[in-house]
C-alpha cells in the first residue's frame, strides 16, 4: 500500500465514506476469537473499518456470520489439472480467495520458463495467488527431470511481488547430511518462509531439519508427529487432499490434549477439481476439524490468520481495518457453506468464467520420450520380490517381500491382486525404463496412465497387461500428456492436459467431464472406491515419501535412500 493509497483510505475510514457496505453480518474476529454482530465497510479491494458505517452500495447480510476467506497453506495448481484462472474458478465459491502454491511440476518439466509460465497465468485473477519457489528440481538425483534449478536460477524470481519464499524441502537427506547445493538455496532464502517437507523425520534429524530454516510441514501422518515437529517450532499443515485423508487421529489428538491450535494450519496439497466441487475445499477441512471436536472459532483461525502469519501476509486472514477484502458468508457455523464470496471487495459470480491470459509457447508440446517396446516391460522376479503396496487413504506406501506369480519364461505376470507399474522417461528421450510391481490398485483388463507423475512428471502407467501399457504410453506421447485409460487395445477414456503435460486451458466443465469419465472406466478396470486412483497412481513414482517408489531409474527404497534393483 502506497502513500497514495493511504491519502485515499484514510479520509474514507474516518469520515465514513466507503464504496461499500456489508450490513448486519456476526462478525468472526480471529485475532480475540469471538464474534461481534456489526457493518463491514470497504473502499476499493480493503477493509477501512469495523462498526457503525452506511452507503448507498450495501449487502445485507441478515445475521449469517462473516469470517475472512479461507487460504490453502500448500497447495500445487498444476495437480488441478487446469490453468490458475480455471482453479480459481472453482475455488472461489468454495471460499478460498488465497493460495500458497509451490510450482514446481511445471518446474520440473519446464525448469525457469515453467516458472515464467505459471507466474504469467496467474495475473490478474481475483484469486490471491502467492509462490514458494520450488527448492527440489529435480526432487532427487534417483530419476530424470527434466530442468534443474540452482539457487541461482530462484534468485532472480525473488523479486516477484507474489513470490514469498522457498517451497517445500523434500530432499531432506541432502539438507541434513548438508549437501552443498541445498545448503545455497536455504541460505539464499533464509530471510524468507522456508516449506518443509520431512515425513516421519524425527529425533537429532529433525532438530538438524529445522536448523536449516523449513518452518512448516504438510507431511505429518499422525498425532506425535505433529506433537514432535510443534515442540521443534514447526507450523504443521493438516492435509485432506484427494489421497491424503488420515487426519482424524490429528484432530482427536488436538482435541484430547487441549493442544494449542494458533500454529497449526490447513493444506489440500493435490485435490481433484470434482472432489473440490463435491465436497469443498478449506472448508471441507474445516468442517471436518469441527465435527472432530475442535473449536468453530479455532478452526476458522488455522484456515485463515495461522496460514497468513505463517507465511508472512501482512493483509490476509483477518477481518480489520487495513486488510483485504477477502470475505465469506454463511449461515451455519458448524457446516461452513458459503452463500456469497468477496475477493478483493468484489463479489464473486460463481456461474462467471474468469478469463485466462494466454498460454506460453514455452510449456507446450514438452512430452519427448523414446520409443519403448514390449521388451522394455518385462520383469524377472527374484524369489522374494519386493514389491509397493499402497496404504488406503494415504501416500505412503510399505515395501513388502513375497512370492509373484510368472509366466512359462519366468517373468512377472499381473494376477492375485498384484499389477505391473512402469515409469518412462519423458523429457529427453533417454530410453530409461523403471519397471516394479504394485499391490492396491487391482487394475484388469487394462492400463491407467499419466504424465502427472510427481515429481519429474515421467510417464507412469499401471496393468495387467503390455500392450495395453504401452498403447496407454503412445496415447500420451501423441496428444502432448494428460492421463488415460486403456482397455482390450481402446481408449476408453482420455483427457488431454498440453499445459507442460500437467494442466488443460480448457474449459472447466470440459475437463471436469473428461475428469469423470477417467474416474468411471479406471473403476470399470477394478479400481477402489475409497480412493481417487489417478492420484494414487501420479505418486507412485515420487521417491522422496516412505517407504518404497518406482522411478525411471528402478525401484527406490526411500527409507535407505537407495535402489532394490535397477532397471
Amino acid at each position: 500500500m502506497n502513500a497514495s493509497d493511504l491519502d485515499r483510505l484514510i479520509p474514507a475510514a474516518r469520515d465514513g465514506k466507503p464504496d461499500f457496505v456489508i450490513r448486519d453480518a456476526k462478525v468472526i474476529n480471529v485475532f480475540t476469537k469471538e464474534i461481534v454482530r456489526t457493518n463491514i465497510a470497504i473502499a476499493g479491494d480493503t477493509i477501512i473499518g469495523v462498526g457503525n458505517y452506511t452507503c448507498e452500495n450495501e449487502y445485507h447480510a441478515h445475521g449469517a456470520y462473516l469470517a475472512p476467506g479461507f487460504i490453502d497453506g500448500h497447495v500445487h495448481i498444476e495437480s488441478s489439472m487446469v490453468v490458475p484462472a480455471s482453479f480459481a474458478q472453482i475455488l472461489l465459491p468454495k471460499g478460498t480467495t488465497t493460495i500458497i502454491a509451490d510450482p514446481h511440476e511445471i518446474a520440473n518439466v519446464a525448469g525457469t520458463e515453467g516458472l515464467k509460465a505459471i507466474l504469467a497465468l496467474s495475473k490478474g485473477l481475483p484469486l490471491d495467488i502467492r509462490f514458494m519457489l520450488p527448492s527440489c528440481v529435480p526432487a532427487t538425483p534417483f530419476e530424470h527431470s527434466g530442468a534443474t534449478l540452482s539457487a541461482a536460477d530462484l534468485a532472480p524470481f525473488l523479486s516477484e511481488p507474489n513470490v514469498l519464499g522457498l517451497g517445500e524441502v523434500m530432499d531432506y537427506p541432502s539438507v541434513v547430511s548438508g549437501a552443498p547445493d541445498m545448503l545455497e538455496k536455504l541460505a539464499c532464502f533464509f530471510d524468507r518462509p522456508i516449506d518443509g517437507h520431512a515425513p516421519m523425520l524425527t529425533g537429532r534429524a529433525l532438530n538438524a531439519y529445522c536448523l536449516a530454516g523449513p518452518r512448516t510441514d504438510h507431511e505429518c501422518s499422525n498425532y506425535p508427529e505433529l506433537k514432535e515437529k510443534l515442540r521443534n517450532g514447526m507450523v504443521p499443515l493438516i492435509r485432506m487432499g484427494s489421497a491424503a485423508n488420515g487426519v482424524l487421529e490429528m484432530f482427536d489428538g488436538i482435541v484430547s490434549d487441549s493442544l494449542p491450535t494458533d500454529r497449526i494450519c490447513f493444506c489440500t496439497d493435490d485435490k481433484h477439481l470434482e472432489s473440490i466441487r463435491s465436497e469443498g475445499h478449506i472448508n471441507h477441512i474445516v468442517n471436518v476439524a469441527i465435527s472432530r471436536g475442535i473449536r468453530p472459532l479455532d478452526a476458522i483461525r488455522m484456515a485463515t490468520l495461522n496460514t497468513a502469519t505463517a507465511f508472512g501476509l501482512r493483509r490476509v486472514g483477518a477481518i480489520a481495518p487495513g486488510y483485504r477484502a477477502n470475505l465469506i458468508l454463511f449461515d451455519d457455523l458448524h457446516t461452513i457453506e458459503p452463500f456469497a464470496v468477496f475477493a478483493n471487495g468484489k463479489k464473486i459470480d460463481p456461474a462467471a468464467p474468469i478469463p485466462s491470459p494466454a498460454v506460453p509457447e514455452s510449456v507446450k508440446n514438452s512430452v519427448h520420450a523414446a520409443p519403448v517396446d514390449v521388451s522394455r516391460l518385462l520383469l524377472r522376479p527374484q524369489t522374494f520380490m519386493p514389491i509397493i503396496e499402497t496404504v488406503p487413504q494415504q501416500l505412503v506406501t510399505r515395501l513388502v517381500h513375497r512370492e509373484v506369480p510368472t509366466d512359462e519364461n519366468g517373468y512377472f505376470v499381473a494376477k492375485d491382486g498384484l499389477n505391473k507399474l512402469a515409469v518412462i522417461e519423458r523429457h529427453h528421450e533417454t530410453g530409461c525404463v523403471g519397471v516394479g510391481i504394485v499391490d492396491g490398485l487391482h487394475v484388469r483388463g487394462g492400463a491407467i496412465a499419466a504424465t502427472v507423475s510427481h515429481d519429474s512428471h515421467n510417464i507412469v502407467i499401471v496393468g495387467d497387461n503390455d500392450p495395453d501399457m504401452l498403447k496407454a504410453a503412445e496415447m500420451l506421447k501423441a496428444c502432448g500428456g494428460g492421463f488415460t485409460v486403456v482397455s482390450n487395445g481402446a481408449v476408453k477414456a482420455l483427457l488431454e492436459l498440453p499445459v507442460a503435460g500437467l494442466m488443460s486451458d480448457a474449459p472447466v466443465e470440459t475437463v471436469l467431464e473428461k475428469q469423470r469419465a477417467l474416474l468411471n472406466a479406471a473403476r470399470e478396470l477394478g479400481t477402489s472406491d475409497d480412493c481417487d486412483p489417478l492420484i494414487l497412481l501420479s505418486f507412485l513414482a515420487l521417491p522422496v515419501i516412505p517407504e518404497v517408489r518406482l522411478t525411471d531409474c528402478g525401484l527406490f527404497d526411500v527409507t535407505t535412500m537407495s535402489f532394490l534393483y535397477r532397471n
